[in-house]
């Protein structure tokens, strides 16, 4: 099965719109998983065009109706999947107790807007980061396959860093 894995749009409060091409990358995949700070409902209903989205409540979001944490099973594997509210942000320990608490082996979340792929002992770890606005990261989002056991996670950047401490192009020689 593969699985199209997003977070952290903000639309419309902080973006316009979630990037055309995230429609592209996500065009084959059986099921879309958001992992918070979506803010309005049309964004999943856009999602759905697609494939079946499963999302999560972010610090960010408004009650729509989600709630704080999901559980699914694909194949032979359990994904959680939250916003992945820790702290310090983006601790992998926190996670990691977090992934315990839900009995899951891999646990999806966002509220970072960077991505990761991290193995913490027996759970793989997975952060979509942001297609709207990423932290000190280009924008991603990212797909995951899962055949029985087996787990293939990818990060899939969409576009350029919008951070301009990215920007290395002032240091290219000629300038």
């Amino acid at each position: 099965m593969l699985i199209g894995i997003i977070s952290d749009t903000h639309i419309p409060v902080r973006s316009q719109s979630v990037p055309p091409i995230v429609f592209e990358v996500f065009k084959d995949v059986d099921l879309i998983l958001h992992c918070g700070d979506i803010e309005v409902k049309s964004v999943i209903e856009e999602l759905e065009e697609i494939a079946p989205v499963i999302a999560v409540h972010g610090n960010c979001d408004p009650y729509i109706g989600y709630n704080t944490h999901e559980i699914v099973e694909v194949e032979e594997v359990k994904i959680g999947i939250t916003h992945g509210v820790v702290y310090p942000k983006g601790d992998t320990q926190q996670l990691y107790y977090l992934a315990k608490e839900l009995e899951v082996d891999i646990l999806v979340s966002g509220h970072t807007h960077k991505p990761m792929i991290q193995q913490e002992n027996d759970v793989l770890l997975l952060n979509p980061g942001s297609p709207t606005q990423p932290r000190l990261s280009e924008p991603s989002v990212m797909l995951l396959e899962i055949n029985g056991k087996e787990v293939d996670a990818e990060v899939v950047k969409i576009g350029k860093p919008t951070c301009k401490a990215l920007d290395f192009s002032q240091f290219n020689r000629g300038n």
